[in-house]
């Protein structure tokens, strides 16, 4: 155990929702990836708007040109992936403004992208939302939420 861990044990982590939504199971998800949580144990939002917010204070370590997935590294040391629907990677960035650079330090609630929803979906692609720790297995707990989520409400609770 290095001496951040130590520094750290036993506090919470409150990963906030990245978007205005409904949370469900993450196991409704298509894409078995997300929904057997290969990546990391997290959460899957359908957003009812477009506006995608930094889940918490850190460094933005990767942002996809496409504006379909952006990464995070808090502060407290959560790694958060937030993947923007399904496959859509494959819309080439159609839909998609990136208001944020890679690297860029951000806080909750900063916008990092647009997204225009119907036309995702028009495009035949799902909204859905990922929201995923990619190392969760650092944590000693994970506490998942439900039901209806404004940006910035806490979706899951990271205690170490």
């Amino acid at each position: 155990m290095g001496i951040f861990d130590k520094l750290f044990k036993g506090n919470k982590i409150d990963i906030s929702s990245p978007v205005n939504g409904e949370l469900v199971p993450i196991e409704n998800v298509s894409d078995p990836t997300f929904a057997q949580e290969m990546i990391g144990k997290g959460v899957a939002i359908e957003p009812v708007d477009g506006k995608f917010y930094a889940p918490a204070d850190g460094k933005l370590v990767a942002l996809f040109p496409t504006g379909h997935a952006y990464a995070m590294t808090t502060v407290d040391g959560a790694e958060v992936l937030v993947h923007i629907g399904i496959d859509t990677v494959k819309l080439n960035g159609q839909y998609y403004t990136v208001k944020a650079k890679q690297g860029d330090d951000v806080k909750k609630g900063d916008l990092i992208v647009e997204v225009d929803l119907e036309g995702v979906k028009k495009a035949g692609f799902e909204v859905i939302t990922p929201v995923i720790i990619s190392n969760s297995g650092k944590f000693s707990k994970f506490e998942k939420k439900s039901g209806s989520v404004s940006a910035g409400d806490t979706v899951v609770l990271l205690t170490r």
